[in-house]
């Protein structure tokens, strides 16, 4: 059996190949995707970091592909018509960027509450004040979270070790240990009332693509704080940019947006009440470890017959 894998990871990813799969042939293709040996009865493609495009064109050369591996959560980008079109099985790697984005979550958080920003710039003055600065806790908010996969809930867990009153939404409803309340996946606006902090954690869908809008920040509080880690085309950037500068809401942290890089004219750059990172909360040095673990772990499964893990529903999008 011959599968294409990313070159990027070869010099770890080659020996657990051979560890696990000692038959397997492996080709291997760079960062444009080209392959470095014939790939027209590859069955299992592993992708790596490059546009839908080349995905698309990659696909469409081979035709024994049963196996597709995305080393990322979203797979909005992936569904691309050569996947859509064939009878190809879709894994995703949900769950290996947890605990950093669930930490960069209560990051952001933590630095609305403590006013990290006037803290900084009161380092950077050299003043000594503070005492009329308004901070405060954590312990007794209510966080609502959007999208309750394991993301959203290793969020709920950090926040709950906060002492934090967490409820949240799934496309099936069940209980979430520690969880407040759990609703049905639109069942959240009814909720955006009573959160001092809303977490966006929902797959970019055809549904959630512009879910979030003038609607949603008119139905939160003022003194609520929007968080999104999950795709930026979730929520309407206009609505949320005239939210921020009227004081509808009292901030966001943002790690994605609906265009990436954020343009250097973006009004989000400069408005005080949001913080701006650069797609980077998944990241750290632990996520590859874990996407290597998982990817050999299906490919055991895959040789075997065995169901795998993280299997993707390509229509409903996750």
């Amino acid at each position: 059996m011959k599968i294409l894998l990313p070159e990027a990871l070869r010099e770890a990813l080659e020996p657990q190949v051979r560890a696990a799969a000692p038959g397997v042939e492996m080709v291997w293709f760079d960062a444009q995707g080209d392959p470095d040996g014939d790939i027209a009865d590859a069955e299992v493609l592993m992708r790596w970091f490059f546009d839908a495009q080349t995905l698309n064109g990659l696909v469409e050369r081979m035709p024994a592909l049963r196996w597709l591996h995305i080393p990322r959560a979203g797979v909005d980008s992936s569904l691309v018509p050569a996947v859509m079109q064939r009878d190809i099985l879709l894994t995703n790697s949900a769950g290996v960027h947890a605990v950093p984005i669930s930490e960069f979550v209560m990051l952001f958080a933590l630095a609305h509450a403590k006013r990290a920003d006037h803290l900084r710039e009161m380092q950077s003055a050299r003043h000594w004040g503070g005492r009329d600065l308004a901070v405060a806790e954590l312990a007794e908010r209510t966080m609502l979270i959007i999208g309750m996969g394991q993301i959203g809930q290793a969020i709920a867990a950090r926040a709950v070790a906060f002492g934090m009153r967490v409820v949240g939404s799934r496309r099936r409803v069940a209980p979430v240990s520690g969880i407040h309340r759990v609703v049905a996946e639109g069942g959240w606006r009814s909720l955006l009332g009573e959160a001092d902090y809303v977490v966006i954690a929902a797959p970019l869908t055809p549904k959630t693509h512009g879910m979030f809008g003038a609607a949603e920040f008119a139905a939160m509080r003022p003194d609520a704080y929007l968080i999104n880690i999950a795709r930026g085309e979730i929520v309407d950037e206009p609505a949320l940019i005239a939210a921020l500068g009227r004081g509808q809401i009292a901030g966001a942290g943002l790690d994605v947006f609906a265009t990436e890089p954020l343009p250097a004219d973006s009004p989000l750059w400069g408005l005080p009440n949001v913080f701006v990172t650069p797609h980077i909360s998944w990241n750290s040095p632990e996520v590859r470890l874990r996407i290597l673990a998982l990817f050999i772990d299906n490919l055991r499964r895959y040789l075997l017959g065995e169901p795998l893990a993280n299997i993707v529903d390509k229509h409903a999008g996750y």
